[in-house]
């Protein structure tokens, strides 16, 4: 059958798509954060020597969601792009990046390795370009959304850095249990 798809068509598979990726990709990046205890609220966080412009938690709970959200649009534009040349391959390192985004968090908040994540945000950020040029070749739109994620990848590599440098003893730095006196 060599039918052409109308425009109409062509929309609805996109919307299709991104009613996947859209929130799977909100959903297990949120996910991924909640079980690490990402955020100011974890003990071993606030008890880190921080730089000044580290944001405000507020500001982590309302960009995340939002560069999620555009990367879901984004790979949805790349997997509705049936028959593109490169498409696997972006496909590919799509996934392979997000395990990487998704690795970050329990890294960093859940096993106090700041050097390790470190590491791991520099590879997210090398991979984002790898992605954003591999999209490019195939809608421009989609490669135009990674571009806030890189930045705020750049931004958060640079915070990482700090707190690892500022932090030699991250690892060791545990919250004090809780105490309590049994007397007798």
């Amino acid at each position: 059958m060599n039918e052409i798809a109308s425009p109409g068509q062509l929309r609805m598979s996109f919307v299709r798509w991104a009613l996947v990726t859209v929130p799977l990709i909100v959903i297990l990046g949120s996910f991924m954060g909640y079980i690490s205890n990402s955020g100011y609220d974890n003990d071993w966080f606030a008890r880190l020597a921080k730089p000044d412009l580290t944001p405000p938690g507020w500001v982590f709970g309302v960009v995340w969601p939002v560069l999620y959200l555009m990367l879901g649009l984004a790979i949805a534009m790349i997997l509705n792009a049936r028959r593109a040349a490169g498409r696997g391959l972006a496909i590919a390192l799509f996934v392979a990046h997000m395990l990487l985004n998704f690795a970050w968090s329990p890294i960093f908040f859940r096993l106090h390795q700041v050097w390790p994540a470190f590491f791991v945000i520099v590879a997210m950020l090398a991979s984002a370009i790898v992605i954003t040029a591999l999209f490019a070749r195939i809608r421009k739109a989609a490669a135009w959304l990674l571009v806030p994620y890189m930045v705020w990848l750049g931004f958060a590599a640079m915070l990482n850095l700090t707190i690892a440098r500022d932090n030699p003893d991250a690892a060791a730095l545990h919250t004090p249990a809780a105490r309590t006196q049994i007397g007798g």
